[in-house]
């Protein structure tokens, strides 16, 4: 079993679509995909109601999401930690314990090797057009990851 984990701030908009997504696109008998936030705001609660939109118009169901805070054992069970933006890289790397850890740790959009922007932005205080935004590109991101995978 190969285990994902896709990484936000606050593990209600981004991160809640990434592993929606990703999920959607390999077999649950060899991966498991689930996703945290490096803040503990919104521990416990569902996807904002956008990202749950945006996910239901793809078919997409990640009403089962809660979100969760990052923790230092998260580096044992994760084999890939895909983080959406510069910040969060920072605050996941200096949880980091070893240079193993670190390893594991990668910005999503990097896995597009022609695309020159490295942060998926945060939608959170935009309207309708970012959540879509942010899906394509984790869309994209996605199909790379996938594909190299399978």
């Amino acid at each position: 079993m190969i285990n994902i984990l896709m990484v936000c701030l606050g593990n209600i908009c981004r991160s809640p679509l990434a592993e929606g997504i990703l999920k959607s696109k390999l077999p649950k008998t060899l991966f498991f995909v689930d996703s945290a936030g490096t803040s503990n705001y919104h521990i416990g609660e569902l996807p904002d109601i956008r990202s749950i939109a945006i996910a239901k118009k793809y078919n997409i169901d990640i009403t089962n999401q809660r979100g969760r805070q990052f923790v230092v054992s998260d580096f044992d069970t994760f084999d890939y930690i895909y983080v959406m933006d510069t910040s969060n890289l920072q605050n996941i790397v200096k949880l980091a314990r070893n240079s193993d850890d670190i390893s594991k740790v990668k910005l999503i959009l990097k896995e597009l090797s022609d695309f020159t922007i490295c942060d998926v932005p945060d939608p959170y205080y935009g309207g309708d057009h970012g959540f879509q935004n942010v899906f394509e590109l984790l869309e994209l991101a996605s199909n790379t990851i996938a594909h190299k995978l399978l």
